[in-house]
């Protein structure tokens, strides 16, 4: 595999790493100000991550080995790349072939994305496309000067003034291209119709599965993380070789906001990014919202915690699986066992400040 196909891989991988983190925060600023997850959106926010990494993968790896580091020169000729274009097409051979001429082009290649998705995601214009385009431009040409801020005696790549030119004017350029979007679907701004009920959908309650899946994986490895190194720096190195207490921990103190989010709001992290409710039914709020919890992701997190339970939380799952699919709109095991229905969040909220 050459270099570049890995750094595309490492950058592919750790896109997709971070915005399996950030895909619950952006459902649930979506809902908020759109009213709904857009699959155009999804893919070009995802396309954003990869590239991010992608600018520091391809600019930075892959790092040296550093008894073979060879320093590295400065140019500090501004437009240094006029001279080598007009040699280019002046001298013999094929000039769209010369090294410097393609070293030119993927300069200003690399960074039309970054103009494109600050306007078509951020909504902001050709200035702040450029303001942004020379400061990573910046940072990036500073942390190959100085060594990667020290960790090289010397710089193993050019430091080339040029490059900041190139990469602003790319970022420019992509900041024009993205007016080729309508504006409608420019930024991320807070439409009127966001908080007018929407149809509750099998799609919207598969999302909010997803969400509260993957929402209580990060919650539970952050916290088992978290108390892993906080017990190696007490020094309880064989509590932290073993991994079972950090990893109970995390379990409960996932468990735990899921219970608190249900019983104070009567939906789970998915269902409130979503806008989602259970409501409604004969028995008590309280115990409706209890049984609302077993039967979603409390039910399948707390069979996991059980020893030797992994598969019974398969088998929950399942059920799950098959009642999502054989109920109406989705409401699945939480709905049948609770006896609620599923409705959109902000119809409840419509009622409350209109009362029939």
């Amino acid at each position: 595999m050459s270099d570049q196909v890995l750094l595309g891989v490492i950058a592919v991988g750790i896109g997709a790493f971070v915005g399996l983190i950030l895909f619950v925060p952006f459902v649930a600023l979506s809902y908020r100000r759109r009213g709904r997850l857009s699959a155009g959106r999804l893919v070009l926010w995802t396309g954003s991550l990869v590239y991010f990494w992608a600018i520091w993968t391809y600019t930075l790896l892959p790092l040296p080995d550093p008894d073979t580091i060879r320093c590295a020169g400065v140019n500090l000729n501004l437009l240094q790349f006029v001279d080598d274009i007009r040699e280019a097409f002046t001298g013999p051979g094929n000039p769209l072939l010369n090294s410097g001429i393609l070293q030119l082009g993927l300069n200003v290649v690399l960074f039309v994305p970054l103009g494109f998705f600050l306007r078509v995601l951020v909504g902001r214009g050709i200035l702040v496309a450029g303001l942004v385009g020379l400061g990573i431009s910046l940072v990036i040409e500073f942390t190959q000067l100085t060594g990667v801020w020290g960790l090289y005696p010397c710089a193993y790549r050019v430091f080339d003034v040029d490059d900041l030119l190139t990469n602003t004017l790319g970022a420019l350029a992509g900041s024009l291209i993205a007016l080729l979007v309508p504006r409608r679907h420019r930024g991320m701004p807070q439409l009127d119709t966001a908080d007018d009920p929407r149809p509750v959908t099998r799609a919207r309650r598969a999302l909010s599965m997803l969400c509260d899946l993957l929402a209580i994986t990060c919650a539970e490895g952050a916290v088992a993380l978290t108390t892993q190194l906080g017990l190696h720096v007490l020094g309880f190195d064989e509590i932290v070789h073993d991994g079972t207490a950090a990893s109970l921990t995390g379990s409960i103190t996932a468990l735990a906001i899921w219970f608190i989010a249900v019983m104070t709001t009567g939906g789970t992290i998915g269902d409130l990014s979503v806008q989602l409710r259970y409501v409604g039914g004969r028995l008590p709020r309280p115990l409706a919202r209890l049984l609302r919890f077993v039967g979603g992701i409390g039910g399948y997190a707390l069979l996991g915690m059980i020893p030797g339970g992994s598969w019974l939380a398969w088998l929950f799952g399942l059920a799950g699986v098959v009642l999502f699919f054989a109920t109406a709109r989705g409401r699945g095991l939480p709905g049948v066992i609770s006896g609620q229905r599923l409705v959109d969040a902000r119809s409840l909220r419509a009622e409350a400040v209109h009362p029939a």
